[in-house]
């Protein structure tokens, strides 16, 4: 028998969704007699608390996904993109990828003098944060960043960033860095793709830092990772082919530059977008702004002092939220408040 593409669209949505219900433990096939199978329904999103933020999200992904709906979008083109620093876990006091770089300029700073004269290299180990996140996208961040990186292998630079999630704790919650992701936004990752949707972090983070742990921490594997990035060098060793980290054609995935990667990575338009700073505001336009297809546009709103972080105008260290939540209710996006609509913020604080 062949099928139409929506009744397809909707097989595959069906295997999904019956495939996570079987690994959460929500799905009960017994047998006696006659083979039966028993669905108890569960509540996707366990750790929001009932409300508008949360009921948005419910009611967007059964429009898309419903075959008799207007509105259904084909699981080719349920594509889902979230920032990751402040949207997935924390970025203060500064963002895990910072914290790595300074641990590294710690280490390497004393050995290595032509680092150490560097003014930036010289800010970042007085502890001047102010001085590196001077400029449109935080321009001395990224030069230490790159500095760092510079002249390692691929394969070095994750052996290092895997060492040192081994090791570092942060310094608030004292627990690897690692396992600080956002409860209920992990949910919210697995309800998406139980329902046909492919989640893709596009973060002003470094490309390669991220893909070393996202597939571990968030199933989100490498290819679905876009980040900031310089170019690489093909280099052929007696050891066998290499990849190599240079300072050249530095590309920010920040504010325009995550539309641009979105295009260039990904190649589809998104239909839902989670961000958490202006840093995310012309993907949250992109994604939303006369989009052929639904479309959702969500904020993760840092207002719990006590479990988190509570920021918005003057954050500690990136995240300044201020134009695209003035613009959050004309275009109609879900703002998330962390004190309000979660009923916890990290796994192990349950």
């Amino acid at each position: 028998m062949k099928l139409s593409p929506k009744w397809k669209a909707a097989v595959y949505s069906v295997c999904g969704l019956l495939g996570w219900l079987l690994a959460s433990g929500n799905l009960a096939i017994t047998f006696a007699e006659e083979p039966r199978v028993t669905v108890v329904a569960a509540d996707p999103l366990p750790s929001w608390n009932t409300g508008p933020a949360r009921q948005s999200v419910i009611d967007f992904v059964a429009r898309v996904t419903q075959v008799d709906s207007p509105d259904f979008v084909p699981v080719a083109e349920r594509i889902a993109v979230f920032d990751n620093d402040g949207t997935l876990w924390p970025e203060n006091p500064v963002p895990f990828q910072a914290a790595y770089v300074f641990d590294e300029l710690k280490r390497r700073a004393p050995k290595e003098p032509r680092l150490a004269e560097d003014p930036m290299v010289q800010a970042a180990l007085a502890g001047n944060l102010a001085k590196l996140l001077e400029g449109e996208h935080h321009d001395g961040l990224m030069r230490i960043a790159a500095l760092t990186h510079t002249g390692m292998t691929t394969d070095e630079f994750k052996s290092s960033v895997e060492a040192w999630l081994a090791s570092a704790r942060h310094p608030k919650f004292d627990t690897p860095y690692d396992q600080l992701t956002y409860q209920p936004m992990q949910e919210l990752l697995r309800y998406l793709r139980s329902n046909g949707f492919k989640t893709f972090i596009v973060s002003g983070g470094g490309a390669d830092f991220m893909r070393v742990w996202a597939e571990r921490v968030y199933g989100i594997p490498p290819e679905q990772v876009v980040g900031s990035s310089a170019r690489t060098k093909f280099e052929l060793r007696d050891s066998g082919p290499v990849l190599v980290k240079t300072l050249d054609h530095l590309f920010v995935d920040d504010k325009g530059g995550k539309p641009v990667g979105i295009h260039q990575f990904i190649g589809r338009r998104p239909i839902a977008c989670f961000g958490n700073s202006d840093g995310d505001l012309a993907m949250l336009q992109y994604t939303t702004i006369k989009n052929p297809r639904p479309s959702l546009g969500l904020i993760v709103h840092h207002t719990d002092a006590e479990r988190e972080y509570a920021y918005d105008a003057k954050p500690k260290s990136s995240g300044k939220l201020v134009d695209a939540l003035t613009e959050a209710t004309q275009r109609g996006w879900t703002v998330v408040s962390m004190k309000d609509d979660w009923k916890t913020i990290f796994p192990s604080k349950n």
